[in-house]
């Protein structure tokens, strides 16, 4: 067994055949198709988070639950709980992805989040960042 290899996904290899969907949908209800793990990683965390606990059939438990956050009132306290959330959830139910950092800033005036992760996929030279706000 190699130490170090670094894993390729054969879908990679396949161009033209799609991994995921892209998140945002576009209008009129299309689905467009995303080609990469990269990006259907990237997808895979924006649908996760963006989804409530209980909001799913079936899962009960799946979702990061952020919007949860949108009406609180947002202070110093708040935005290290959020941080040290979004670190453990991704430890749980995304052991495959190495986080560099979760950076959680929010505006206490206009009560807007945002929240920036920089990770890296373990085993590949997958390395990406997600933002995500909330006004």
């Amino acid at each position: 067994m190699a130490f170090g290899a670094v894993q390729i996904y054969p879908n990679d290899t396949r161009p033209g055949v799609g991994i995921g969907v892209d998140i945002p949908f576009v209008e009129g209800g299309v689905f467009t198709p995303n080609y990469t793990t990269k990006e259907a990683i990237k997808n895979n965390l924006i649908n996760y988070f963006l989804t409530n606990p209980g909001e799913r059939p079936g899962n009960p438990t799946f979702g990061g639950g952020l919007r949860n956050f949108i009406f609180t009132n947002i202070d110093s306290e708040n935005l290290d709980f959020l941080k040290d959330d979004i670190n453990e959830k991704l430890k749980t139910q995304f052991p495959n992805i190495l986080v560099y950092s979760v950076i959680v800033t929010g505006n206490f005036d206009s009560n807007e989040l945002q929240v920036a992760i920089n990770y890296t996929v373990q085993n590949t030279s997958i390395k990406d960042d997600l933002t995500l706000s909330f006004q």
